[in-house]
């Protein structure tokens, strides 16, 4: 830690000694005509004498902008927003005595008459970059619509995911998935299910934070990946829809509704997304088992027929009051209803030594799923000067529910296919999760560039997990004693931050700490064969967070980054639960209530070459690293999570965007990633270092009369992660796109996965006298056609509306 500190105080003070000058800035803020900040107007800077357009820009949330990388001359300032009237500003003027210009509050008049007459033509860029975070806009891409948020995160830069709900940035596993700066709460295959229930026609953006700010919980080892949802803007009524239909080997629908209404003093707000999707699995896993001398002991061969059935359901309902124009009171109901099947024919053939079958195993197993989720968030905003000191206060309760139905039909077969032996396994698993969080924020900016964050959580979680299975053998049912149980967890997180940034000609700076306190009980209950337990931890942790940019000349052709962060990463709830769940009579799933959180440091510097190229080179070091172990015992296969040791990852990334001739637009991101994992798997020790790369490129055309086309996609090569290692896959997508209806309405048709090659298959290493391998295809060569449409009265105003307080915990709930 302190070899850190100083090299980063050292790079601060070099930085120090470069001295360049700086070029220009300008800055406003926007209100409009009932003295509400203005989002998403439309910012144009242009060269006074010939009006050509240098910079081009939006105000966000608080109606504010921020035009950076000025050079010397005279300027124009061009401001248009629906419903309004066009600004011009005066002549503006960046010379070497005034390089930073500060504007007056714009105050923009109403112009009614305009609204039918207005037409938005700018196009978002697919990815921007911010000093704490990258960007990515969803609806730049047309491969895109009518695909699922899971699906859009998969094709993100720098982003993995795989069958299993794991997703990884940056060549890093422990990621925090937050929607709305609102963890999900979720882990592992029921984040999957999660965001597959969501259609990507309800989300605007993605965020990409391998090293958030101190105002965001301390969890995820490897960042945290904000999804922001779409929020409409405009006075009156109105809203968007988007309807698509899919065809893989089976159909699927991703359809989203948002509206908005604002009338007065309240401004009501809808989003809502409905999807049905069907697909397989087709997974084939083998096992081979080893002698003491290294001779075959036989082998296990596995095929499992998986069919997938979900409807899902989602709202988002709320309303602002805006008590005056400094004060706001909102509230938020969000709920999800996610009924789904599955129903997998399992065969199993068991070899011997000499490679004949001396047994078949065939598991019919079948699972009837009933996910709800419901939350209510309930806000409190106060601006309390004209400089943008703000206090938030956000209170959340969050309820999910889950019940799952399990009957597995289980045959044991001889080598001829003779019955050997039969039993029913039925299960009913019915899970609850209750988390109640506060939140409270203060924002301080000050005259000389200054701003201070400061700000206090508290969130409570309570699980309650059981598990009853009975086994049926000649129609006589009895309670199954070693899978049954009753897991209760509670646990209470007390955090606090302290966060400042100031910016001068040449150098931004941002530093933060964050102080988090963790108790947490489980508890075991037991049962009339398996005794109770129980754990108590307790521990309290700082989390330091640094930024600084840097530009090197006065043409801002080089700018330099520079960030460090420490993080943890707490067990998803699920993984605690001591629970051993069976996929068939040689595969069994549990969890581990005695994981520890993993802890890491995270270093990036960055290098930016005239706004296009950004180069980054990063290292991370996380000690008490947990992941998925493999155990055989015997010929029976245990999964469980486990804490295996250190991981240090070393990774360069490249990215950019450019235009190779007009109207071609290329995005290209490229990864090369170091990995060392050491540590111990059970009699197993963990020695590897590895190295895998990874590559997306997508293009964008734009072919005139509102025709637009798009073709990319990425590869990755084998990809290693302690016990186990992904093998290369890769993705290929293509899209064409035609504005219709006055540019309202757009139909989209687009093909996901075109030549068939995401294909998820890997080893498993480090068991003792055993070796594993995996094959899944799954359902993602899809064909989708959507259509969007826009409609919208009034003019633009401020959404005060807070997403609430809910943060980390959300990540940490996993159901089926």
């Amino acid at each position: 830690m302190k070899k850190i500190i100083c090299i980063l105080s050292g790079l601060m003070f070099a930085q120090f000694g470069l001295l360049a000058q700086a070029l220009g800035t300008i800055k406003g803020e926007i209100r409009d005509a009932e003295n509400q900040a203005l989002i998403n107007a439309n910012i144009a800077l242009m060269k006074a004498k010939d009006s050509t357009v240098v910079k081009i820009s939006t105000t966000d949330l608080d109606g504010k902008f921020d035009l950076e990388n000025i050079k010397n001359g005279q300027y124009l300032l061009s401001i248009s927003s629906i419903g309004l009237k066009k600004y011009f500003s005066n002549t503006l003027i960046i010379n070497d005595l005034e390089k930073n210009i500060t504007l007056p509050t714009i105050k923009m008049e109403s112009d009614i008459t305009g609204l039918n007459t207005v037409t938005v033509t700018a196009k978002k860029q697919y990815i921007e970059r911010k000093l704490d975070r990258t960007i990515i806009n969803v609806d730049a891409l047309i491969s895109n619509a009518g695909a699922t948020t899971w699906d859009v995160l998969g094709t993100s830069p720098g982003v993995r995911t795989d069958e299993n709900g794991d997703i990884a940035l940056k060549g890093k596993a422990g990621v925090m998935i937050f929607i709305d700066d609102k963890p999900t709460y979720l882990g592992g295959e029921a984040l999957m299910n999660y965001l597959k229930s969501l259609p990507s026609g309800t989300i605007d953006k993605i965020e990409l934070m391998t090293n958030p700010p101190a105002k965001y919980d301390a969890a995820g080892s490897s960042g945290v990946i904000n999804i922001k949802t779409k929020r409409n803007q405009i006075r009156g009524f109105n809203g968007g829809v988007t309807l698509s239909y899919g065809q893989g080997r089976y159909a699927k629908s991703n359809n989203s509704l948002n509206l908005n209404y604002r009338n007065g003093k309240f401004n009501f707000f809808s989003n809502i997304g409905g999807n049905y999707n069907t697909g397989f699995n087709e997974l084939n896993i083998e096992r081979r088992f080893f002698k003491a001398d290294g001779s075959s002991r036989g082998a296990f061969e596995q095929f499992s027929d998986i069919r997938r059935e979900n409807y899902g359901g989602n709202a988002k309902i709320g309303v602002d009051f805006y008590a005056n124009k400094t004060t706001t009171f909102g509230a938020v109901l969000t709920g999800m209803l996610r009924p789904s099947s599955k129903k997998t024919l399992n065969t199993g053939n068991l070899f011997n030594d000499k490679r004949v079958a001396d047994s078949i195993l065939v598991a019919d197993n079948k699972d009837n799923n009933r996910f709800k989720n419901g939350g209510l968030n309930l806000n409190f905003k106060r601006q309390i000067d004209t400089l943008g000191t703000e206090l938030t206060i956000d209170a959340d309760y969050i309820k999910y529910a889950n019940k799952t139905d399990q009957l597995f039909a289980n045959q044991t077969l001889r080598g001829d296919k003779t019955l050997k032996y039969a039993d029913d396994l039925i299960g009913d698993l019915p899970s609850d999760i209750d988390i109640y969080t506060l939140k409270s924020d203060f924002t301080k900016p000050f005259k000389n560039g200054v701003k201070l964050e400061t700000g206090l959580k508290l969130s409570q979680i309570r699980t309650n997990n059981e598990a009853d299975y009975q086994t049926k053998i000649n129609n006589v049912t009895k309670p199954n004693y070693e899978l049954s149980n009753t897991f209760i967890y509670k646990e209470n997180i007390n955090a606090a931050y302290l966060n400042g940034s100031k910016e001068w000609q040449k150098l931004s700076m941002q530093a933060g700490l964050r102080l988090e306190n963790t108790l947490s009980k489980g508890n075991q209950l037991g049962n009339i064969e398996k005794p109770d337990s129980a754990f108590n931890r307790s521990y309290t942790n700082l989390f330091p967070t640094l930024y600084f940019g840097y530009k090197l000349d006065t043409l801002d052709h080089h700018v330099l980054g520079l960030n460090y962060g420490k993080r943890i990463n707490r067990p998803i709830f699920e993984d605690l639960n001591p629970f051993v769940s069976p996929l068939d009579k040689l595969t069994f799933y549990g969890g581990n209530p005695f994981l520890r959180p993993e802890f890491s440091h995270y270093i990036e510097i960055s290098h930016t070459y005239k706004g296009f190229l950004t180069t980054s080179l990063s290292y991370s070091d996380t000690k008490d690293m947990f992941a998925e172990t493999i155990e055989i015992v015997g010929i029976n296969y245990f999964s469980r999570p486990g804490n295996i040791g250190q991981n240090i990852t070393k990774s360069i990334n490249v990215s950019t965007t450019f235009n190779p001739i007009k109207k071609w637009t290329a995005t290209l991101y490229a990864e090369f990633t170091n990995q060392i994992y050491k540590g111990k798997i059970y009699t197993e020790n963990l020695d590897v270092n590895s190295n895998f790369g990874y590559i997306s490129l997508n293009n964008q055309f734009q072919l005139g009369k509102g025709w637009s086309g798009e073709i990319g996609g990425f590869y990755q090569t084998d990809v290693p992660s302690a016990q186990l290692v992904l093998l290369s896959r890769g993705q290929l997508n293509a899209g064409v796109q035609k504005k219709i209806l006055q540019n309202k309405g757009s139909l989209k048709f687009s093909m996901r996965d075109i030549l068939y090659t995401f294909i998820n298959s890997g080893k498993i290493n480090f068991i003792q006298n055993a070796e594993g391998s995996w094959t899944n295809k799954l359902d993602s060569r899809v064909a989708t056609l959507s259509f969007s449409y826009n409609f919208s009265k009034g003019t633009q105003t401020k959404n005060n509306r807070k997403t609430g307080s809910a943060d980390e915990e959300k990540q940490r709930v996993k159901n089926q």
